[in-house]
């Protein structure tokens, strides 16, 4: 189905290619002849279908624009056209009617071009040199975005303006009459002029936002100000926000003040709803303000090639937490030795960087649990209701092409048909939403799976929530989207959406974990109890979908080790090609787990065992597993996590304390400023590097 739309979608497009050119075609032909019927009709009908392709199939002109037909071109060729025809067409006289014409025309574009230049200036001084959310920032001169027609939409601004112009030169074309050209071009020149000083407003001074030295005074006097010990910092793709987001929560319970420090412009956006003051340094140089900051720490989910420009900052202390934890390679990346401290759920993690032998020491591993899974429901025996809910929630297939990664690709649908073939099954189906993003194989057996379910869907049937039901997840949803949103307008900008996301007015963390608790109960009572599930939107979340389950289907990832603190049955997929015996040595999350070999029939005694718990032999095998994973239960982990916070700070204030009685010994009255000097050297000299996530 998907492969079928996206042929229909190509031969669209393509056919919107051909009658764009057909359309050239005729106007030229019709202009030679001439013909004033077809020339007018091709003229007008080639205007509003690039006007309609502009705004409906922008990435279809985006691949105009790489062979240099852009919106421009096109346009000027159109007008160009126009002006043969009226050439050709008897009872205008090129002299005394056209010469005037030609005179507007070329006026309208070269004022195009004056604007096209002030749009340039304004986003100029619109892109600062940091973005911030959370943070008062109205020393900075934030203001509105001009129309984004105007500053942002060159294509929409030159086809919306240009039109007065081409339909009274058309019109001029069928009547002979240049009075009516003139009138047209007469319109265009007006509101492209009139628009071209309307936004040159916006370089006035009092719409110009400050210099890049004054923003940078102001946030060093702001990070003088709020003090901040603990910053979270993350650099990564637009699909990678998840590996930060899930931190969101331990973070705005840490002991001490809080920052978020991100590389992206977009991804401020990304950033979940949150009260931790957010700010961005797209450039390198700028996140010299850290170093004379009061900041102690800097906490690391992922690591990025963005990551080595941070961690050269000798005043902090850097700690490796994580996006989550898992027997894969990658949680065990030889780069987590660059770090201060590895921060690691239980003793399994410590095992497996020793056991990796990457060069991460010993003692600079710390066990601090994860805070995150306090939402995670323990289990309360065997399936309460008629139907027995299985949660496959896959991985993706990594980068470095394993097969034993992702059971999608090789024994994704063999679980599914063997699930849907028992009738006593609710199957929840959460892919990880990277799928498919590497191994194309991946993303077409996704596709399959997720057909195949919604087809078993609809086959079944039955009593369904009554129409309050839906409503309560309207009305939940509402309230959740006003919590965890901020409106904007079409038109705004970097600059209007820092204005807007000021601030906050506190309290929203708790807010948003009320409402989001409120609309999970509710999207689950808008469904029948025997209805099969596809999930893939980040709503509900993954925590939410362990509850709701009875057993984990999945594969060698983060997801089986928080699984883990429900303490309920749970399989994984063995694709690797390894042995049983040789899986369960090699991963220890999986020892306490039913293995699945490719063909998956291995699945109807997995439900037998969940459905009669006293013949699981696994049960103990998961306690000991869950500690060995996550770590003991007491003392709590978000406990564990702030003393290992509180005992970081304390290494990074006993360093400041050394550097600075060496600095005073050896150069008495300059205290630290060979170091910063050599910092900010260093940052001058370095280009900016990717934003791959490695890990």
């Amino acid at each position: 189905m998907p492969s079928a739309g996206l042929a229909s979608r190509r031969v669209v497009q393509l056919s919107a290619l051909f009658a764009m050119f057909a359309l050239y075609t005729a106007q030229l032909v019709s202009a030679l002849i001439p013909y004033v019927p077809v020339f007018v009709a091709a003229s007008a009908a080639g205007l509003a279908l690039d006007t309609y392709l502009q705004y409906k199939q922008p990435g279809l002109l985006s691949l105009l624009g790489k062979i240099r037909f852009d919106v421009t071109v096109r346009q000027l060729l159109r007008d160009m056209l126009i002006l043969v025809g009226l050439l050709r067409i008897d009872g205008i006289e090129p002299l005394a009617e056209q010469s005037p014409l030609t005179i507007a025309l070329l006026a309208f574009y070269a004022l195009h071009f004056v604007c096209q230049a002030v749009a340039v200036l304004v986003r100029r001084t619109r892109a600062l040199p940091i973005v911030t959310r959370n943070i008062d920032a109205s020393e900075l001169r934030l203001s509105a975005a001009p129309p984004r027609i105007l500053a942002r939409r060159q294509g929409h601004r030159l086809l919306g303006f240009a039109a007065p112009g081409t339909v009274g030169l058309l019109i001029t074309a069928a009547t002979t009459d240049a009075l009516w050209g003139i009138i047209g071009l007469g319109v265009s020149i007006v509101l492209l002029g009139g628009g071209t000083v309307y936004l040159a407003t916006w370089l006035l001074p009092k719409k110009r936002a400050l210099s890049e030295q004054k923003v940078m005074a102001w946030l060093d006097r702001w990070l003088a100000d709020y003090k901040p010990t603990v910053a979270m910092y993350f650099s990564g793709g637009t699909s990678s926000a998840y590996q930060a987001n899930m931190w969101l929560s331990t973070l705005s319970e840490v002991d001490g003040k809080p920052l978020i420090v991100l590389r992206e412009r977009f991804m401020v956006q990304k950033i979940d709803a949150t009260d931790v003051p957010i700010i961005c340094f797209p450039k390198v140089a700028t996140m010299f303000s850290l170093e004379n900051s009061t900041l102690k720490m800097v906490l690391h989910p992922a690591n990025a090639a963005k990551t080595s420009q941070v961690l050269r900052i000798p005043t902090i202390k850097h700690a490796f937490i994580n996006h989550g934890e898992s027997d894969k390679l990658s949680s065990c990346n030889p780069y987590a030795k660059a770090y201060d401290e590895v921060w690691v759920a239980g003793p399994a993690a410590r095992e497996r960087y020793q056991l990796a032998d990457i060069g991460v020491e010993d003692k600079d591993v710390v066990e601090v649990g994860r805070p995150q899974l306090s939402p995670i429901k323990r289990s309360t025996g065997a399936p309460q209701g008629t139907y027995t809910t299985v949660l496959y929630a896959p991985t993706w297939e990594g980068w470095d092409g394993n097969p034993g990664n992702t059971s999608v690709v090789l024994a994704g649908e063999n679980i599914v048909k063997h699930l849907l073939a028992d009738d006593s099954v609710r199957l929840l189906y959460k892919p990880h939403p990277m799928t498919g993003s590497v191994d194309p194989r991946a993303g077409a057996a996704n596709e399959r799976i997720k057909a195949m379910v919604r087809e078993a869907a609809a086959k079944r049937s039955g009593a369904r929530p009554g129409a309050e039901a839906a409503a309560e997840l309207v009305r939940r949803a509402a309230e959740l989207d006003k919590l965890t949103s901020t409106a904007f307008r079409s038109s705004a900008d970097e600059m209007e959406r820092m204005l807007l996301q000021g601030t906050p007015d506190g309290g929203r963390q708790a807010a948003v974990a009320e409402a989001t608790a409120a609309w999970e109960a509710a999207y689950w009572a808008s469904f029948p109890e025997w209805e099969h599930l596809v999930i893939t939107d980040a709503r509900p979340a993954i925590f939410t979908c362990f509850n709701q389950a009875d057993v984990l289907i999945s594969d060698v990832s983060s997801v089986v080790s928080d699984w883990l603190t429900s303490e309920k049955p749970y399989a994984v997929a063995n694709t690797s090609g390894m042995t049983e015996g040789d899986f369960r040595a090699g991963f220890p999350t999986v020892s306490a787990a039913t293995i699945l070999t490719p063909a998956a029939t291995e699945v109807p005694a997995l439900l037998a065992a969940v459905r009669a718990p006293e013949t699981d032999s696994h049960a103990e095998a998961r306690a000991e597993l869950k500690e060995h994973l996550l770590g003991p239960s007491d003392p709590p982990s978000l406990d564990r996590f702030n003393d290992a916070v509180r005992a970081l700070c304390d290494r990074a204030d006993e360093r400041r304390v050394r550097m600075e009685s060496r600095l005073a010994a050896e150069i008495p009255g300059q205290r630290g400023t060979d170091t910063a000097d050599e910092f900010a050297e260093t940052l001058e000299s370095e280009p900016e590097s990717g934003d791959t996530v490695t890990a």
